[in-house]
């Protein structure tokens, strides 16, 4: 059983942490919901989750965990303005443990300084974000390269759970060397988001 942490504040995404959330869990890990302070009430954006902090950032540490998911939403702006928790997410891909980020989490993965040389993918209005960050973007549901697991928007959620449980039970992904070649986004219905 492997001890997952959920980074989350308020107006995350619901379904970018239900899904995941539920998919550790019917795995047989553990979830654990980490917040700027434990015991806060945290609400989705769209109203339909509402979840406590169970532990705060301050007080945990990387090393008790074997992997690291970030939903997004407004959250991951919320949380990149927080030294510890960017010094967090940083820990974990010290350690080259998995980090599964979903949506705007890319703006974690700016922030963490982590997204230099990777490929990734995300919700399309932060692509100039990690370009910018030396980040090569793709459009595709899931993206893994190395210990680093990116997708878009809700509609990829099967495929980011299916690729964060694979790097927790069987090792992270190799790295990826070239950039992948963009999914053709025009015979795609528009995400509703």
């Amino acid at each position: 059983m492997a001890r997952i942490a959920f980074i989350v504040d308020s107006d995350f995404e619901d379904s970018e942490f239900r899904v995941p959330y539920d998919a550790v869990k019917k795995a047989g890990h553990e979830a654990v919901i980490i917040g700027l302070e434990a015991g806060r009430q945290l609400k989705g954006k769209k109203g339909k989750e509402v979840i406590k902090a169970e532990k705060s950032v301050k007080d945990v540490i990387a090393k008790d965990f074997d992997a690291l998911v970030i939903p997004g939403g407004y959250s991951p702006d919320h949380l990149r303005t927080d030294i510890g928790m960017v010094g967090f997410v940083r820990d974990f891909f010290r350690a080259d443990k998995p980090i599964a980020a979903v949506c705007h989490a890319g703006w974690m993965l700016v922030e963490a300084d982590i997204a230099d040389g990777r490929t990734v993918t995300s919700w399309p209005s932060i692509k100039t974000d990690l370009l910018n960050a030396g980040a090569r973007w793709v459009d595709r549901e899931v993206v893994e390269d190395g210990n680093i697991i990116t997708s878009r928007n809700p509609g990829d959620l099967p495929a980011f759970c299916e690729a964060l449980l694979r790097q927790v039970s069987r090792g992270i992904a190799p790295r990826l060397e070239a950039p992948l070649a963009p999914e053709a986004a025009s015979d795609q219905p528009p995400a509703v988001h």
